[in-house]
Order: structure tokens, then sequence, then C-alpha cells
């Protein structure tokens, strides 16, 4: 069954939860929605009340303008308050820096794992440009062109076939919120200030065969976090394998 969540700002966050146990929240990356992390809820749904939502502007959230990655803290605070006012939190790539945000900014999470937050991977020149090129395919409503221009940034070789595959329509759906990841991420530095805020047990992991970005990135923020650990997954890229990730999430969470 599907809730929903209100911001700050009155967005409506659409979630679901799955299993019993302590609350995990899933906090997806860019072209994302609650759906998205299906194979690891499968791992997960034995040992924790798993909940996926779909971030502003995604699904069956609604989304406020103008958006501002202060909005989407508020989201998940607000997440948070409707699932039993605290929680854990499990966050990849851009969710895994919205999750540090939260908390940073003091949202009620117990324990927090990230996944690769996807910093250090260029200077804010070539950020900007993609954003650009980005914003442009989206005002001239080519979706597709939007996805192909963000893929082939994050290193990942993108093959035009892609685009006539059945999946490829569902990127193209919340291609839009591009732009809000790439905000959130900001100009891809690491924002030790905040971070050395968070006071909560953080863990930082990244794959063994993922670019040198992904470790230089975890090992960045795991340095300004006081007390976080970290932990590479040997062999795993950005999209790590739900059966090798799950049983480090529950060695972790409990």
């Amino acid at each position: 069954m599907v809730d929903t969540a209100r911001s700050a700002d009155g967005t409506k966050i659409a979630y679901e939860r799955t299993g019993d146990g302590p609350v995990l929240i899933l906090a997806g990356g860019a072209l994302n929605n609650r759906h998205s992390a299906g194979a690891l809820i499968l791992h997960l749904a034995e040992k924790f009340s798993l909940v996926s939502f779909d971030r502003r502007g995604r699904g069956d959230s609604t989304d406020t303008p103008p958006y501002a990655p202060a909005r989407e803290v508020e989201d998940l605070k607000a997440l948070i308050d409707a699932v039993g006012g605290s929680a854990m939190v499990f966050g990849h790539s851009s969710g895994a820096v919205l999750s540090l945000e939260a908390a940073a900014d003091g949202a009620a999470i117990t324990r927090l794992a990230v996944y690769e937050p996807p910093y250090l991977t260029g200077n804010a020149e070539t950020g900007s440009a993609r954003l650009r090129e980005i914003e442009a395919a989206l005002d001239a409503g080519d979706r597709g062109m939007a996805v192909e221009i963000f893929i082939r940034g994050t290193g990942v070789p993108f093959d035009p076939a892609m685009k006539t595959q059945p999946w490829f329509a569902g990127l193209e759906a919340v291609a839009h919120t591009l732009p809000y990841d790439l905000a959130l991420v900001g100009d891809s530095s690491v924002p030790v200030d905040r971070l050395a805020k968070i006071t909560v047990p953080t863990l930082g992991l990244y794959g063994g065969a993922s670019p040198e970005w992904a470790a230089a990135s975890v090992v960045a923020v795991i340095g300004a976090i006081p007390g976080a650990t970290q932990k590479v997954l040997e062999g795993q890229t950005h999209a790590a394998d739900p059966a090798v990730l799950a049983p480090v999430l529950i060695d972790y969470f409990g």
C-alpha cells in the first residue's frame, strides 16, 4: 500500500513499507523511484521494516518548485516522522548525499550507511556544463538525450540500443529530476564542515571495481565524520549486487 508524508512545503512524498522489524529507509539515487530497490528489499525484508520512497518529482510524489537541496532534506525528515519519528537510513549515490545532508541537519537518523556518494567526480566547471546540457535537452523535450548525457557523465559506457529497451522509458519518466540530483551534489567537493556535524554511527561503502572517485569520495566522507567507518565490497561497481550488499547491511544495521 502506498502512503504519503507531507513535507514542510506541502509536497507529498509517496512511500511503501515492506517487512517487519526495525525501520530502515532506503534513499535511492538519480533516475530511481521507490521500486528501484526491489531486489535489495527481497534480501532485507525478513530483518527490517523497509521504507522505499519516491523522491520529490518522481513516481507518485508531487513536486513544489523551485527546487533546493534543503527541500529534499525536509522531505526525508517528514518521511522519518511519518514512519515512527526516527529511523535507520541507507542511501545510494545521490541518495547517499541526501542522507548525509539530512543527518548533518539533525534529522532523527539513528544509524546511517551510504554507498558511493558521488563527490570528487570532477570539477565544478565540468558539472555546470553537464547541467546546462541536460537542461537544454529537457527544454527541447528530449528526455532520452537528458538521460544519455547524464549516464555518459558518470563514466558508464552508453549504448544507443539502451533507448530501445523497455526499462529505458522508466528513466525518461524521471529525467526532469536530474537537475535536482546535480544540485544536491553541488560542485562535487566534499562538504567537510557540514559532515563534521554528523553524530550518528555512519558506515561508508564503495565497490572495489568502481571508478577511482568512489573510493576517494568515501574515504573523504568518512574522514570528515567523527567515528565513522568504511568498507569495500570487492568486485562490486556503483550498481552493487543486492546479494553481496544485503549481508553487509544486515550485519551493520543488525
